[in-house]
Parts: C-alpha cells; sequence; structure tokens
C-alpha cells in the first residue's frame, strides 16, 4: 500500500513509563526511528526522521535576524526529542514534553498528513468542538 500521509484519529493510553502504543497504520513509516517535538495548541508533533530533516532544512531558510524565527526554532529544537519505537510498537514519551502538551493517560493520536499529533483526550475533544463550526471557513481562507 502506498503511503498517504498519516490519516485518522485514535484514542490511546499512556502507559505508566509514558509509552505510547504506536497505531498499527503508522508502524512501518515510523519504524526507523522518529522525532517528538513541542506543536502548537499544547499538543506534540511526530515526526519521522526524514520527515523532521526536511522541516528542519524549511527552518534553516528563515532569517537569523528575525526574533520571531530564532525564537520559534528555540523553542521547536529544544524540545525535540528522537525515538525509536521498540518490538510492541512502544515508543516513550520523554517526561517534559508529556508536561507540556498535558498528557497523563488518555490521549488523542492524529494524522496531520506529513506528521502525527498528540493531544490529551480531553485537549483534543475541545479543540474538535470548538473548531467544528468553523471548518468550511478555515479552508476559504488558505485553499487554492
Amino acid at each position: 500500500m502506498d503511503f498517504f500521509g498519516f490519516l485518522g484519529s485514535y484514542g490511546l493510553r499512556l502507559d505508566e513509563k509514558g509509552r505510547l502504543v504506536l497505531p498499527a497504520k503508522w508502524r512501518a513509516e515510523l519504524a526507523e526511528g522518529l522525532v517528538i517535538t513541542k506543536g502548537q495548541e499544547r499538543c506534540l508533533f511526530v515526526y519521522t526522521v526524514e520527515g523532521f530533516r526536511q522541516r528542519a532544512a524549511e527552518l534553516r531558510t528563515s532569517s537569523t535576524n528575525d526574533k520571531r524565527a530564532r525564537d520559534f526554532q528555540r523553542f521547536f529544537f529544544s524540545g525535540a526529542s528522537d525515538e525509536v519505537a521498540d518490538r510492541q510498537g512502544r515508543v516513550t514519551i520523554p517526561a517534559g514534553l508529556r508536561a507540556y502538551a498535558g498528557l497523563d493517560r488518555e490521549v488523542q493520536v492524529i494524522g496531520a498528513n506529513g506528521h502525527v499529533e498528540v493531544w490529551d483526550a480531553a485537549a483534543w475533544a475541545e479543540f474538535e468542538s470548538s473548531h467544528e463550526g468553523s471548518y468550511a471557513d478555515i479552508s476559504e481562507d488558505f485553499l487554492p
């Protein structure tokens, strides 16, 4: 099967060691390793190693004279952690990243095309509920 990007939404649980079992559909893409970092709206972004390399290359093109670009890069890269899933498809989410995203036990893992997002389940439900009505309006603002 061809890889069309990360798709779908999965309600999952972290175990007592802060590990997440990756959805089976995504394990092959993430088998060589992954990078977890801070995302917007207090979620975590999970990239394939290659996806993170591409994102890092894009960010290198921003001007170091731009304070907002510097601040973004500091936040994005200082929180990043490279990980490898174990044989059961479990990946440890570092404590600092769990704290940033408010992850305790119940999480929602969503496909976001080029990356995965990990949300506290309640925070995702609130985000989804508050943005569902404006879904059509949002697309008109930035889609060709």
